[in-house]
């Protein structure tokens, strides 16, 4: 599962496979988790984006082709957005299945949960992109560090070293020189970070990188 990850999207890419569609529910509950998006809203996204990529599974092109999903948020908006797209042709519409028929209310579930949806041509590619909104009024955005000394820095915060955000795993203090004492950080990613007690630091606590 391919990933492109910024600030206010996540992209990823699915196989055409029956696993595909629990996979893109875990990514999305980790994103949204990191979004401080409330549980109501997170099941609801995850029962439209199961039907998005179910939908999408269904289509008939070649074993190959596979889905695109993208997990965007636009905070000033209060939105969440879904998109799967499919290298198939045709758009999908909405049935009033029979009370005997035991499928095609996906696009019946998605109308009722999302804010709007709708279905694009894909501009750089071929087929199309079904898209859906929700309303997320507590979605966060990017948090904002604050500066703080070294020794202040605790586990399970989040530091900004390297031009990214690296989680603390554990912190300790050693001699250094005559001077103040150094603080050795364990990261999540990469080698450990040494600086004096005293230099100052931008951190902030959990949430995503």
């Amino acid at each position: 599962m391919a990933e492109s990850v910024s600030a206010d999207e996540v992209t990823f890419r699915l196989s055409r496979s029956r696993r595909s569609v629990p996979r893109s529910r875990a990514a999305l509950h980790a994103v949204l988790g990191g979004w401080s998006v409330c549980q109501d809203v997170l099941e609801s996204a995850e029962l439209v984006l199961s039907e998005l990529v179910t939908n999408a599974l269904r289509v008939p092109v070649p074993r190959d082709r596979q889905v695109g999903v993208r997990i965007a948020r636009s905070p000033a908006d209060g939105l969440l957005r879904l998109e799967v797209s499919d290298a198939g042709s045709g758009r999908p519409e909405v049935r009033a299945p029979g009370d005997e028929e035991t499928g095609g209310r996906g696009l019946l579930l998605v109308e009722a949960l999302a804010h709007r949806w709708g279905v694009e041509e894909r501009v750089d590619g071929v087929g199309k992109t079904v898209w859906a909104e929700l309303k997320a009024p507590d979605i966060v955005a990017e948090p904002v560090g604050r500066e703080v000394a070294a020794a202040a820095v605790r586990p399970g915060q989040r530091v900004r070293v390297w031009g990214e955000w690296r989680a603390v795993v554990s912190v300790r203090s050693e001699p250094c020189g005559e001077a103040d004492p150094a603080v050795v950080m364990g990261l999540d990613e990469g080698p450990a970070l040494r600086v004096h007690a005293t230099e100052p630091l931008t951190v902030r606590d959990g949430g995503m990188r």
